[in-house]
């Protein structure tokens, strides 16, 4: 049995396929886990999210940004905007199907006996693994319970920026998911700095990769990750982290690290571009 870890689909689903095909995926013996960001931008939400759910306990996928701001649009709560591509999702005759699959998802995976841990995008570098996991729980109770459309609605927003345990309500959840589903870059001081994008500067001093924060309480433990397309390269064994979000949707490559054995595998993908774009 082989377990791979494969970077944010986004929607690509031949290119998954394909992939598949390359690993000789065996669902009845080997297994997945998904980096998040499932749906959105790529060609086909409906298609990737119906594929995924049909293999049962053979996958395990983390929410990505893209997936909660999909939940977000369903439940009335956000719109989507001209760059969404998931309107086929929320008009399918088995959407409540798909929803709640995909709102049970976790924002975190943890497989003690492999030795792994996977999130859609970063940790903040207060948190030991242990309590990483403790809150990431915490903050899926939230978005599975009957309140999860009330906190949809004070989602978005960048602050608070620096934990504290002493945090509550909307606020404390806010910042524990933006961490799990929107994290790069950390300040010096430890706090989020959400809105940079850009690939790792080596001349930058004021942003520091969330992995690479000097004293992270999670370092010395192996993490896959996706959501950093721009990050440039896969493996960062210094810091015991492998980025796997390599921009298929945006023309680079999809890719998959076998968990066991350390295998990286990638396919080329073409990259999607809406009509008229």
């Amino acid at each position: 049995m082989s377990t791979y870890a494969i970077g944010d689909l986004q929607a690509c689903h031949d290119e998954l396929q394909r992939l598949l095909e390359t690993l000789r995926f065996d669902p009845a013996a080997d297994r997945l886990w998904l980096a998040g960001d499932l749906v959105n931008r790529g060609p086909d939400s409906l298609k990737t999210l119906r594929f995924v759910r049909s293999l049962g306990d053979s996958v395990r996928a983390v929410l990505g940004n893209h997936d909660l701001h999909l939940l977000a649009c369903a439940a009335g709560t956000e719109t989507p905007d001209s760059k969404d591509t998931f309107q086929a999702v929320l008009d399918a005759p088995d959407r409540d199907e798909l929803l709640h699959w995909l709102a049970a998802c976790p924002l975190m995976l943890q497989d003690e006996t492999l030795g792994w841990s996977m999130l859609h995008a970063g940790l903040a570098p207060q948190w030991t693994l242990p309590q990483a996991l403790r809150l990431a729980r915490e903050a899926q109770q939230t978005l599975q319970g009957p309140d999860a459309a009330d906190f949809f609605r004070h989602m978005y927003g960048n602050e608070p920026s620096l934990w504290d345990e002493r945090l509550e309500g909307h606020a404390r959840s806010r910042f524990i998911v933006n961490c799990f589903t929107r994290l790069r870059y950390c300040r010096p001081d430890g706090s989020l700095a959400l809105r940079a994008k850009a690939a790792p500067d080596a001349a930058r001093t004021d942003l520091i990769p969330w992995f690479a924060m000097p004293g992270r309480a999670s370092r010395g433990q192996r993490i896959v990750f996706g959501h950093w397309s721009t990050l440039g390269q896969v493996a960062w064994p210094e810091h015991q982290v492998w980025g796997l979000d390599s921009g298929c949707v945006w023309g680079g490559a999809l890719t998959a690290l076998a968990l066991e054995s350390g295998e990286i595998t990638q396919l080329a993908c073409e990259g999607y571009r809406r009509p008229g774009g």
